[in-house]
């Protein structure tokens, strides 16, 4: 293996084997705008001695609130080389989480990327003494530029050079690079400290076995603040490949079909989005196209390894590949090689169905305080496994403890958490393992599966345990349901509230001719209801009584980020979700007549 670079170093490495002129782009008003390795240097170190001039040193903190943009890298780079700590946020938290990070993260300065950037944070901004001084990457009024620190770097070069060549020497690997704070599904954010040496020796084990190349081309859509992607986006940079960044994630559909990508990382939220539209064209064809489709389909769930499948089996997917599945291949551009997805666990006929298509989705397992991977599913010889999160990767140790904790150990284990010894010994004891927070094991073969989150399992009163991740993935093959939260601790039975798939759900209402004035009215139709148990009739089938949903009721609303019901990750806030619905779930077990704004079947199983 060769020496471990610090991340930027990647730069020089990727302006020797990259053949393309481009090393990022991004597409801002319909036209994709492309930097060169060059710029992306001068950006680079003309930033880092804007920050030496303005007395920057060592250990201090800037947070940054953008989209993905090239200008976030320039920062990023910027930043390391003069070991200055990059503490990246959501675009999409709330005031109160704003105000706990600009206070706990101590930065000096913050970035924001554009005047609705700024909004979000300006409040907390304007609350907290430590903030100096407010910059924005796009030109706003009243506001002062990014490219101020850039110009101020590049006009003291003569003073500065020196001292930053010395700075870039002086780096170690084991240097405080970032803090990122967790999406907190069940509390208050932590600061997770990482290093160099803690990403790039992620980045390191990853890169024997991602197909990526010199000159391929990767999208970017998730947020560069989340670990995973921004990973993988310092992978790709260090083999050589081109980033270029959708104007969002509405337009990363329509990105795709013009840039025609090689690969890019996605959640499993973003990859049940893409099959339901399959689903829905699907549903819209007739005669013999409707029936091909569907044999598609039906093969994609059936999808093994080739080594598994027999021979009649390889003779229908040639088929139903030349028909159906090249056309899913062309919707994404073409050129797919990899689809890399973590954050959350994928539903295992998903990746069945992108693999028979010829989409390969890996799927991976880890934590923002493993930085992220612990292991991921690849094309290498013996690398793929359906319904696990891959092999480990070789610089890794796990073990499995007698709760059926996963435990790991290695160079890309977290340094501690932000000023809190407590919260870091709480999770990485004396022996130094750190402990997930996952149920799983590993086979003979070093595959690792995921069987739930040890704190999210509950204990009914009757004492039997219920895992709700398996669960509210099982729950979320239907088209009908967007989201759900399946609850029980200490009841009698397992429930859920439900968030439908508006969409799906408003057009299959205008095929049965169903009218409603608004989903608060929709939900309470009779039709509804009856179409909804038949769903939750599915997902109880084949399931041991005591993890049958008994009783269950349906939202009004979409969950999202914005409305606090999702992390920025698209995971569940299952303790806000328990607070908001708290007069709902007293429905749901008999503590309360009120109803209030949910569809409910009030018989809800009677006798089951």
């Amino acid at each position: 293996m060769s020496a471990i670079l610090k991340t930027f170093e990647i730069l020089e490495k990727n302006k020797k084997i990259n053949p393309n002129s481009t090393i990022l782009s991004i597409k801002r008003n319909n036209r994709w705008e492309n930097f060169t390795a060059d710029q992306f240097i001068e950006y680079r170190d003309n930033f880092s001695m804007g920050l030496l001039a303005m007395g920057f040193s060592k250990g201090d903190k800037i947070l940054t609130i953008s989209n993905n943009r090239p200008e976030w890298n320039f920062m990023d780079m910027g930043m390391s080389q003069v070991g200055v700590v990059h503490v990246p946020v959501y675009p999409n938290m709330g005031k109160l989480e704003y105000d706990y990070i600009l206070e706990h993260s101590d930065a000096k300065i913050v970035v924001a990327g554009t005047a609705e950037n700024y909004l979000k944070v300006s409040a907390s901004i304007k609350e907290n003494s430590k903030v100096e001084n407010v910059y924005t990457l796009d030109k706003v009024d009243t506001l002062n530029n990014w490219e101020e620190i850039v110009e101020l770097g590049k006009s003291k070069k003569e003073e500065f050079w020196n001292a930053l060549q010395e700075s870039k020497k002086s780096i170690q690997l084991d240097d405080l690079l970032s803090i990122i704070y967790t999406s907190g599904t069940t509390g208050r954010s932590k600061g997770v400290m990482l290093s160099h040496r803690n990403v790039m020796a992620n980045v390191e084990a990853t890169n024997d076995f991602m197909p990526v190349e010199p000159g391929d081309k990767y999208l970017s859509f998730l947020p560069l603040c989340h670990i995973l992607e921004r990973m993988v986006n310092y992978l790709v940079l260090y083999n050589g490949c081109s980033v270029y960044y959708a104007e969002s994630i509405q337009t990363a559909g329509e990105d795709m079909r013009d840039i025609k990508p090689d690969g890019f990382t996605s959640v499993p939220r973003v990859l049940e989005k893409t099959y339901d539209k399959i689903l829905g064209k699907g549903k819209d064809l007739t005669g013999i196209k409707k029936m091909l489709f569907y044999w598609a389909i039906d093969l994609g769930v059936k999808y093994d390894l080739p080594e598994n499948t027999s021979f009649w089996f390889k003779i229908q997917h040639k088929i139903v590949d030349k028909l159906i599945y090249s056309k899913w291949r062309e919707a994404l551009g073409g050129n797919i090689k990899i689809i890399i997805s973590g954050g959350a666990a994928l539903q295992e006929r998903l990746a069945r169905s992108f693999n028979a298509a010829g989409i390969p989705v890996m799927e991976g397992y880890g934590m923002t305080e493993t930085s992220p991977v612990i292991s991921v599913n690849h094309l290498n010889a013996n690398g793929l496994r359906f319904g696990t999160v891959g092999p480990l990767l070789d610089n890794v140790e796990v073990k499995i403890a007698d709760d059926g904790e996963i435990c790991m150990k290695g160079p890309s284990q977290m340094m501690g958490y932000y000023k809190d010894d407590v919260k870091t010994k709480e999770v990485i004891d004396d022996e130094g393992w750190l402990h997930t927070g996952d149920i799983g094991e590993v086979d003979s073969d070093n595959f690792l599966k995921i069987t739930d989150r040890k704190k999210e399992i509950f204990k009914l009163s009757t004492g039997k345990y219920v895992a709700p991740q398996i669960l509210e993935n099982r729950a979320k093959e239907s088209q009908f349901i967007d989201q759900i939260l399946i609850v029980g601790e200490g009841e009698k039975f397992t429930a859920a509230i439900i968030s439908p798939s508006y969409e799906f759900l408003h057009s299959w209402c205008a095929k049965k001719k169903i009218h409603f004035h608004d989903n608060m009215d929709l939900i309470k139709k009779p039709k509804v209801i009856e179409r909804f148990q038949e769903e939750v009739d599915n997902i109880n089938s084949n399931l041991g009584h005591e993890r049958q949903i008994r009783k269950w009721a349906l939202t009004c609303r979409d969950w999202t980020p914005e409305t606090g019901e999702l992390s920025p990750t698209l995971k569940l806030k299952r303790k806000f979700l328990k607070e908001v619905y708290t007069k709902k779930l007293d429905f749901l077990y008999g503590y309360s007549q009120e109803t209030g704004n949910l569809g409910l079947r009030e018989e809800m199983n009677k006798g089951k």
